[in-house]
């Protein structure tokens, strides 16, 4: 069940008209409270568990902020239940682990994220893992034009979304340790510039129910990345009305 008697999400505590078609998805429910600031009129909709919603809006468009909390079966909570909301256009905001040399060597600000390496469980459930999780490429293209706007450094390029943070970290501490160093080496061999935990699953979930989905990961000043997500939902609204 997705629904409780009074038509209400049983996860996020949502119901239709709560948010906006437009929502910022920042893994910690704490950060919500910064990125709503940078609406106007943000109004808490729901807190349940780690799942946290403010709505308000920019340029006159109902946008909303939800916290999916961490790994992707939490976040595709959280997405499923904002798309039976009327939600259809998701930009992840998050931290990530820098993964290719070149990445590391040149750490830019933040990375806009044009597709994920599914190396999670959570998509499984969905498709074959021979399906892509790859960005909207509207949503990459408002991304990048908010970057350059607001000048600020990035790289563009393939993300790995995982299911364990410790098989990263502390490889050395897991018995299958070879395992997972030797695919960390084939991930930085193939330039896989970052890793996270939930870029794919949004990325799947937005592209099997027609939704639209970007991306960008955080290297820097945390309000930098946060302005360029506003600034890209700025862009598509802006896009939107003119179609």
């Amino acid at each position: 069940m997705s629904l409780d008697k009074d038509g209400v999400m049983y996860h996020t505590h949502l119901k239709k008209g709560d948010v906006g078609r437009y929502v910022i998805l920042p893994g910690d429910p704490f950060r919500t409270d910064f990125i709503a600031e940078k609406l106007d009129n943000p109004k808490l909709i729901a807190h349940n568990r780690e799942l946290k919603t403010f709505t308000g809006y920019l340029n006159g468009e109902m946008v909303s902020v939800t916290s999916t909390g961490m790994g992707g079966a939490s976040a595709a909570i959280a997405i499923e239940e904002l798309i039976k909301c009327g939600a259809d256009t998701f930009i992840r905001v998050g931290t990530a682990g820098l993964v290719s040399q070149d990445a590391q060597e040149r750490h830019p600000e933040q990375i806009i994220v044009t597709a994920a390496v599914r190396d999670e469980g959570t998509t499984k459930h969905y498709i074959p893992i021979e399906y892509p999780a790859i960005a909207t490429r509207s949503v990459v293209e408002a991304l990048n034009e908010a970057t350059i706007k607001l000048g600020i450094d990035y790289m563009e390029g393939i993300i790995q979304c995982k299911d364990s943070y410790f098989g990263q970290v502390e490889p050395e501490t897991m018995p299958a340790e070879d395992w997972l160093d030797n695919r960390w080496l084939a991930w930085q061999r193939g330039n896989v510039l970052c890793t996270d935990m939930e870029t794919a699953i949004t990325f799947i979930i937005a592209q099997i129910r027609k939704c639209r989905a970007g991306s960008i990961m955080n290297f820097g000043t945390m309000d930098n990345t946060i302005n360029t997500a506003v600034e890209a939902i700025r862009i598509l609204i802006e896009k939107d009305k003119g179609e």
